[in-house]
């Protein structure tokens, strides 16, 4: 049981890494979609999109990981994104470094 915790922690932390969380994906678009369009702003390194073990149905959000800060505002430049008829919500990644906690001002 306890290792099965410290694998999630280590996801999440895992998480902080990737600069864009895409929200509203729809159901039909995979993870080689997503990198194939989010290409269009810059190189893609990784494309997170996680599964829902049960349904066995992606859970309708992603995170995207990219080479160049650049790449990361190119995307931002662009007003909306529409994937299969469905606009995708975007939120940019605050970067933190390993061990870095948020405080209760934040």
């Amino acid at each position: 049981m306890a290792a099965a915790s410290a694998a999630r922690a280590v996801g999440r932390r895992s998480r902080r890494l990737f600069d864009i969380f895409v929200a509203e994906v729809p159901w039909t678009v995979s993870s080689k979609e997503l990198k194939e369009y989010f290409s269009q702003f810059g190189s893609v390194q990784r494309c997170q999109l996680p599964f829902d073990k049960d349904t066995g149905f992606h859970r309708r959000y992603c995170w995207i990981k990219f080479s160049t800060p650049q790449d990361v505002q190119n995307v931002f430049q662009k007003d909306s994104h529409i994937l299969e008829g469905a606009k995708l919500a975007l939120k940019q990644q605050s970067r933190r470094r390993r061990g870095q906690r948020k405080t209760q001002s934040e």
